[in-house]
């Protein structure tokens, strides 16, 4: 079970560069139900979620690369990549930042996972995150993979994304 809580960005956190970096790809197969590919750095999952916005069933299946390869020529909609920093939290918490890219760049997500329901709805947000969007299936990767391009709602979404780092 995946039980996350998913914000936009307000602003980048402190010292970004310090943290774990990881480069994603991935796409979809089916999106009802989600059936994703992912390559995080020289890994490859095979990923089912099953349907929720706070709490949802979810199953993790390694894949080789070519596997992988072979079932990226089978998906639907966008390519979607990104950089995600791990950035510890309290609790033993753990934020992960998403910084998209190509034609989702600009947007920025972070998502936090929790052991139940009741730590997520308890769960208070560093200032740093935007508004929450959990219980928006919007910005469900499975639904952003069909967009054609990203186009920030300057009320909700990050203060200037032209802002990163070079490193980022």
């Amino acid at each position: 079970m995946e039980i996350e809580r998913k914000f936009l960005v307000r602003r980048l956190p402190e010292g970004l560069e310090q943290y774990p970096c990881h480069s994603i790809e991935q796409a979809y197969l089916c999106t009802n139900p989600v059936v994703r590919i992912r390559r995080q750095d020289d890994a490859y999952i095979l990923t089912y979620k099953g349907q929720g916005l706070l709490a949802r069933e979810e199953y993790n299946l390694p894949l080789t690369g070519e596997g992988y390869f072979h079932l990226l020529g089978k998906a639907d909609g966008n390519i979607l990549t990104k950089k995600r920093y791990v950035i510890p939290l309290f609790s033993g918490l753990k934020a992960e930042l998403d910084i998209f890219e190509d034609k989702l760049a600009g947007l920025w997500l972070v998502e936090v996972e929790f052991p139940d329901v009741e730590t997520a709805e308890a769960f208070q947000p560093p200032d740093w995150f935007g508004t929450d969007v959990t219980f928006s299936g919007a910005y469900h990767n499975s639904v952003l993979s069909s967009m054609e391009r990203f186009t920030p709602d300057p009320g909700l979404q990050a203060e200037d994304p032209s802002k990163l780092p070079p490193e980022v």
